[in-house]
């Protein structure tokens, strides 16, 4: 049981992994602002040794070594090498239900209570901008017609319902991210994303879509290019032509993020 500010005798242990490089105007806001929204909650920093000290800020916060950690790497290595790391970080440390967001708040921490609690009838809950309650701010006409095209792309080839299945910001029960065998998921890039959702549409799992609003970042450098979201809509191909011809997928392993 978590020992927390916030926590009662059956609240899960909770933590919420944060990767990070090169996120100093971000950081500490994105820890205060999830230790604010949900007070029993734990704050992992995944860093991959940011040059502009990111690091070195999470260890200096107040609250460090109680509800707040880091995990340091020793080099930038993908975004889904990240949360690897992080997701084996919490199962060592016997977290029962694991968050995953992006340190520049363009997910909205005041969320997390509707993630967590949407994991009492589900094992995946999906902070969605494509249900009816969702939606984007500060995003250009292009860049959403590209990414509901993606998302669109990636329903109709691989048959999950999910209508985001390239949403980051996302809740699991520890045993769910076990059942979809994620630490041996292969994607490194944002296709880490879209294999996870399938894994977990492929085994049944419970999934759930909790309305988010996606508020793109005002500090620091999206990791996001072009070349990112074609090895994304690639791979997914490469999935479905594996599943047809009856092979169990995997992601070919990139270190873009």
């Amino acid at each position: 049981m978590t020992s927390g500010p916030g926590a009662t005798a059956s609240t899960p242990r909770r933590v919420v992994v944060v990767p990070t490089y090169n996120e100093a105007p971000n950081v500490l806001r994105a820890i205060d602002a999830v230790l604010a929204a949900a007070p029993e909650c734990h704050v992992l920093v995944v860093d991959d040794n940011s040059p502009d000290g990111t690091g070195p800020l999470v260890a200096a916060h107040p609250d460090f070594g109680n509800r707040v950690h880091l995990l340091g790497r020793p080099g930038r290595g993908g975004l889904g090498a990240a949360y690897r790391a992080g997701f084996a970080w919490a199962f060592d440390h016997g977290y029962e239900q694991i968050a995953q967001m992006d340190a520049d708040l363009s997910h909205p921490p005041d969320r997390l209570p509707a993630l967590f609690a949407a994991l009492d009838d589900a094992d995946v809950a999906v902070g969605s901008r494509y249900v009816r309650g969702g939606g984007v701010k500060r995003w250009g006409w292009h860049r959403q017609l590209i990414s509901r095209g993606g998302n669109l792309y990636v329903r109709l080839l691989l048959g999950t319902p999910v209508r985001d299945t390239t949403a980051g910001f996302k809740a699991f029960r520890a045993e769910a991210l076990r059942t979809i065998d994620v630490l041996a998921s292969e994607s490194n890039g944002y296709s880490f994303q879209i294999e996870n959702t399938w894994n977990a549409t492929r085994r049944g799992l419970r999934i759930t879509e909790v309305p988010i609003t996606f508020t793109d970042r005002t500090a620091g450098a999206s990791k996001m290019s072009g070349s990112i979201a074609r090895e994304a809509l690639g791979l997914v191909l490469r999935w479905r032509i594996a599943e047809i011809r009856g092979r169990e997928p995997r992601a070919r392993r990139r270190t873009a993020a």
